[in-house]
């Protein structure tokens, strides 16, 4: 029986990645507090948020009796600047202040990936770290910027695959993907490995 997969997710971006490797995939939303721990890393951030994603969606479906044979794909992203944590801007003043601190400077992009089998309870993590070069933007590039993409639900306060990418001097990583929240690579192989082959 072929597995089904569910993305553990509400994001619009990470269903369109998915949905490029052409595999049919329910959504389904998973219910937990995000907020980082105390004194918490980056690295150990998403990779908890990835991993607790995975268990809750997990953990709603199986009472809800929906499916015992299900892989499920959950994500986390984080942006690093000097080692502090950044998230979501939510509004247009912090996707301000975000992009005016990135200017000029090298962001860390740290994206957690969890592919957990509903089967045996096992689950395969993968982190994938993605860098930005900002190039040294005006305060009016960054207000323009922010007014016509409304990125406030991006970490970093930019979309990539759109406008964002004019803000670049240039990207350095293994899967561009990742930076818009799935990186489909990490996530193919996994799916390979759990006998899930989006090309046979």
């Amino acid at each position: 029986m072929q597995k089904k997969l569910i993305l553990g997710s509400s994001s619009p971006y990470r269903k369109a990645l998915l949905e490029r490797l052409r595999i049919p995939f329910e959504c389904h939303s998973p219910n937990i507090d995000e907020s980082p721990l105390p004194l918490e890393s980056a690295v150990d951030l998403v990779k908890r948020l990835s991993v607790a994603k995975a268990h809750a969606v997990n953990n709603e479906r199986q009472q809800n009796n929906q499916s015992s044979n299900e892989l499920i794909i959950t994500s986390d992203q984080v942006a690093v600047l000097n080692g502090q944590i950044l998230g979501k801007p939510h509004t247009e003043q912090n996707a301000i202040k975000q992009l005016s601190c990135f200017s000029g400077k090298r962001v860390s992009f740290l994206t957690g990936l969890c592919v957990l089998n509903q089967q045996d309870q096992s689950y395969k993590y993968t982190l994938n770290e993605y860098h930005v070069h900002f190039r040294v933007l005006t305060t009016q590039e960054i207000t323009q910027y922010v007014s016509i993409e409304q990125p406030l639900d991006c970490a970093g306060s930019f979309k990539c695959e759109g406008l964002g990418v004019c803000l670049f001097e240039k990207m350095e990583g293994d899967d561009p993907n990742s930076l818009i929240g799935l990186p489909l690579i990490s996530l193919s192989r996994s799916l390979r490995e759990l006998g899930v082959n989006p090309i046979g």
